[in-house]
């Protein structure tokens, strides 16, 4: 089993939006809400990036990032830490969230994260 477990992934697609912390080479940090935030597999997640070219900026140089979501009227939510691995710009992921997101612009990207480590609370 990989570091997304049945609790986090039912959290993950409960729980939105989140958002996207990152850090530039020089640790300036960056936080980007993100409603397209969904599990691809056991160790992975992906985000289409419609409108945030600083996480993407970010991303490309230090790809380390934390992704939190929080329901405030449970005080439920979910933490992931982990990197970019991959920024798809065809395929089946691509075409996916263009087709999805095509009334609310270009998808110029979606940004696949291996999961490190990740909990629901």
């Amino acid at each position: 089993m990989g570091a997304i477990n049945d609790d986090l992934k039912k959290a993950i697609a409960e729980i939105q939006p989140s958002f996207v912390a990152t850090a530039d080479q020089e640790g300036k940090p960056n936080v980007s809400i993100k409603g397209s935030l969904t599990v691809l597999d056991d160790d992975h997640l992906v985000f289409a990036e419609l409108k945030s070219p600083q996480t993407i900026d970010n991303l490309k140089v230090n790809p380390s990032l934390s992704i939190i979501a929080l329901n405030p009227e449970t005080r439920k939510g979910w933490r992931v830490w982990g990197k970019a691995v991959e920024f798809m710009t065809s395929g089946d992921v691509f075409d996916k969230f263009t087709e999805k997101y095509k009334a609310m612009g270009k998808v110029n990207c979606a940004v696949k994260i291996l999961v490190e480590k990740g909990m629901a609370f």
